[in-house]
């Protein structure tokens, strides 16, 4: 049976209260599966609280983002020790908000990706193309820069338990999901562009996701594809009840 990795990106969303409340929700509903780990990357300021809430559960804590330094004058950051010692396993590397709205480049995202890897934290990749570059045909020539420079001066090792997300801009927040068959082409484009700069077992053992409007209707149609194993999951992970049962239709996909 796949193994399926489900990440919830809240974004600037949720109140510490807010998050309590959630997770209290979440928690009552939410049935463990052992083939889906799920993982949830609430803002900051929600960590704490997110690591008491999660305490003795077997759901996953994230961070949307972290800066490449341990400490410093780097005024409204957090380093990856801090991460760490509230507990966060996960973290979200270059996602398209911070590469484009942030201008976040590839070099600053390699440098995070390997601080990330060094305090043994779990990088979540993101990776995608613009409507521009999609309308181009630069979907492989926008991914083959972004995974290959992200991992500049990476072994093997480091990036095993590396997780990618292609997440196509033009589809984050629009309602505009990508075709099943556009994903899983980028997904197996992804695992070609492992296997040349690793090895095909590093490439087959990787955990790629698909991210941009997945919701509850849709999302069975992703994680059946023979290159996703996972979904990276925004607007339709603010609601507990809502994930939830996202996650729910996604055990039942790879199930049946």
């Amino acid at each position: 049976m796949k193994k399926l990795k489900i990440a919830a990106n809240w974004k600037m969303n949720k109140t510490v209260a807010e998050s309590s409340a959630y997770f209290q929700m979440f928690t009552a509903h939410h049935v463990y599966a052992e083939q889906i780990d799920v993982i949830i990357c609430p803002p900051y300021t929600s960590l704490l609280t997110a690591a008491v809430e999660l305490k003795g559960s077997k759901i996953f804590l994230g961070a949307q983002n972290l800066h490449w330094e341990d400490k410093g004058a780097f005024t409204g950051e957090v380093s990856a020790p801090m991460l760490k010692e509230i507990g966060v396993e996960y973290v979200i590397i270059g996602h398209s908000e911070r590469r484009h709205i942030m201008r976040e480049d590839n070099q600053q995202i390699c440098h995070k990706l390997k601080t990330a890897l060094q305090y043994g934290l779990k990088p979540i990749l993101c990776v995608g193309e613009t409507e521009e570059e999609r309308e181009k045909g630069a979907m492989g020539e926008v991914i083959d820069e972004q995974i290959l420079m992200a991992l500049n001066g990476l072994e093997v090792e480091q990036v095993e338990e590396l997780v990618v997300a292609y997440e196509p801009v033009w589809a984050i927040g629009t309602g505009k999901a990508a075709l099943p068959e556009d994903a899983e082409g980028a997904a197996h484009h992804i695992k070609q562009v492992i296997t040349k700069r690793f090895d095909a077992s590093t490439a087959a053992k990787m955990c790629i996701q698909y991210g941009g409007s997945v919701n509850q209707d849709n999302i069975s149609s992703f994680v059946q594809l023979p290159s996703v194993s996972g979904v990276l999951v925004g607007g339709a992970s603010l609601d507990a009840l809502t994930f939830s049962n996202l996650i729910h239709a996604s055990g039942k996909a790879v199930s049946a």
